[in-house]
């Protein structure tokens, strides 16, 4: 599923919706079975917010390779989503999917706004998430 195809309607609260979330896929393609890495995303951000009982709004992609998450269209919804008050939550599969392990500093700067939006991030990839969930 691509960004356009929102699972349900959101709608503007002016406070986060403590179990709204997305799901936001950003995977480097593999050479011997491309969509591999996006697949694994997806499946395990489902099962993450299933597991901690979030309503899975949006699965928002990017294509990999922009380092800068403010230049991929998809990273600009999760922020407008945020702004608008309509999630609590992002999900991504570890941190390199915001912004890769050599651009640290933007990887921050996102999730700092996003808290200052009240928006948490969540890792849905097993060793990132084993700590639990402390919502």
């Amino acid at each position: 599923m691509s960004r356009a195809e929102s699972t349900t309607p959101t709608e503007r609260t002016g406070r986060p919706d403590t179990g709204a979330a997305v799901l936001y896929v950003c995977a480097e393609r593999g050479r011997l079975v491309p969509t591999l890495a996006a697949d694994r995303a997806q499946s395990e951000g489902r099962a993450y917010a299933t597991a901690h009982g979030y309503r899975l709004t949006d699965v928002i992609t990017d294509p990999y390779g922009e380092v800068d998450p403010v230049r991929r269209a998809g990273w600009r919804l999760v922020r407008a989503l945020a702004q608008a008050g309509t999630i609590s939550t992002v999900i991504v599969r570890w941190p390199a999917a915001i912004a890769p392990d050599g651009a640290a500093d933007l990887r921050h700067r996102e999730i700092r706004w996003l808290q200052d939006h009240g928006v948490q991030v969540r890792y849905s990839w097993a060793p990132l998430s084993a700590g639990g969930d402390p919502r």
